[in-house]
């Protein structure tokens, strides 16, 4: 083994994940290729869990990044303004905002995931003076105790090690056989349901750690009337699925909702570097200065190389090419499951967000383990890891794009063929 991977292990706690399913030190990125410390090469179908959709290391990013460094740039300044922050503000909203129609003030609540839903969720109690909050099966907002008590996998919340209250869980798009939206409105409707009127609803368009459930524009479109009528706040997290992941900047476009509260994470800088917004209706912006903050909040090299990110949202061809490409991936992820009954899979998700839900008990783990030993980064998802998850950079290029799909239709075809084996 690696002395660094055995100094990794020795060390560090025994909470570390990732470095389990892909046991090797990482010593370069680029684009969509990352290189161990043996010189290995892989191709990224992980892409930072959705926080590199533009793959490692961006050529423009990286040079407008290294050139602030070098001129003594603003690093660290919490809110306090700079022109690395305004340049930004500026920027998302003459290139993401204004062409959508859409009119939201921007709040930095800390740099990651959690920290975005955890304003969302104090904000909507304090606009509306309620405390609950209706979350959907499945979903997952973040390992804090406001992000815990709206996410769905039990591992996950058994690790705050207290009651995590004032929520209540409903059933997502596709999760009964029945219509799950009627069922959620009779709650509303009936004093004896046990459930009050929540502050709001918290709702990922597309499931990430859930497993790649996609919840039907038609369903989305209902949940947003449901919220109108009961003067209830509709929050999107849009920290994995956001950011073009689905196709669209925002994962709820096609849908033509207007959500009162946006999360936003992952790949918002552009380059790894952590950047969280929370987007707010106007009128909703009602917070007293520094009643929600954090040490952290204004990330200046984050600003930088989220300007520079906006540049592949000033036209659609961006955008088409991302559509062109998710074909590429669905069509082949279709003709997978119809070549290879042997996995009882289920094509699942929208855009570069997807994968192959496997019935076969350990069946996805064992192809994305086999995909790493082949040269391909890949995870799982769902909350038994029954899903295969692709997540390639949205700008890979179409024959690498390719070479990594030749690469997991490889490790299918080798694990049902001969599972004695394996």
């Amino acid at each position: 083994m690696s002395k660094n991977l055995d100094i990794i292990n020795h060390h560090e706690s025994v909470v570390r994940s990732y470095v389990r399913n892909f046991p090797t030190v990482f010593t370069k990125a680029k684009k969509h290729k990352m290189w161990d410390e043996n010189g290995k090469e892989y191709i990224d179908f992980f892409s930072g869990a959705g926080a590199l959709n533009y793959g490692h290391n961006d050529d423009t990013m990286k040079q407008k990044l290294v050139d602030y460094i070098m001129s003594d740039g603003i690093t660290h300044s919490l809110d306090m303004a700079s022109t690395a922050k305004a340049e930004f503000l500026q920027k998302f909203d003459d290139v993401i905002l204004q062409p959508r129609n859409l009119d939201y003030k921007v709040m930095f609540p800390g740099p990651t995931g959690t920290n975005t839903v955890e304003s969302a969720l104090k904000l909507a109690r304090k606009v509306t003076g309620r405390t609950d909050i209706i979350s959907f099966t499945g979903g997952f907002h973040g390992m804090t105790i406001g992000s815990l008590s709206v996410t769905g996998n039990s591992m996950k919340r058994q690790g705050a090690g207290i009651p995590l209250q004032n929520t209540v869980t409903m059933a997502y798009d596709n999760y009964v056989d029945h219509d799950t939206v009627v069922y959620l409105e009779r709650f509303l409707e009936d004093n004896g349901s046990g459930v009050a009127i929540p502050a709001a609803m918290i709702v990922e368009t597309v499931q990430g750690e859930g497993g790649i459930n996609a919840a039907r524009f038609d369903w989305l479109k209902q949940i947003e009337e449901i919220c109108r009528r009961w003067g209830i706040l509709l929050i999107v997290d849009d920290v994995q699925a956001g950011i073009g992941r689905t196709g669209t900047f925002f994962s709820f476009e096609a849908a033509g909702i207007k959500p009162d509260i946006i999360c936003l994470s992952k790949s918002l800088s552009g380059y790894g570097l952590p950047l969280a917004v929370t987007l707010i209706k106007p009128e909703l912006d009602i917070f007293k200065p520094g009643e929600h903050n954090g040490t952290f909040r204004g990330n200046n090299h984050a600003f930088i190389t989220a300007a520079a990110a906006l540049d592949y949202w000033k036209d659609d061809s961006f955008e088409k090419e991302i559509h062109e490409k998710s074909e590429i991936i669905y069509n082949f992820l279709e003709k997978i499951v119809e070549d290879y009954p042997e996995l009882e899979g289920e094509v699942r998700g929208r855009g570069f967000m997807v994968g192959i839900a496997s019935r076969v008990d350990g069946l996805s783990e064992k192809v994305a383990a086999r995909c790493f030993e082949l040269g391909l980064i890949m995870e799982t998802a769902g909350p038994n890891d029954e899903v295969f998850k692709l997540f390639p950079p949205l700008n890979i290029p179409k024959d690498e794009l390719q070479k990594g799909l030749d690469i997991i239709g490889e490790s299918v075809k080798g694990l049902v063929k001969d599972p004695v084996a394996n």
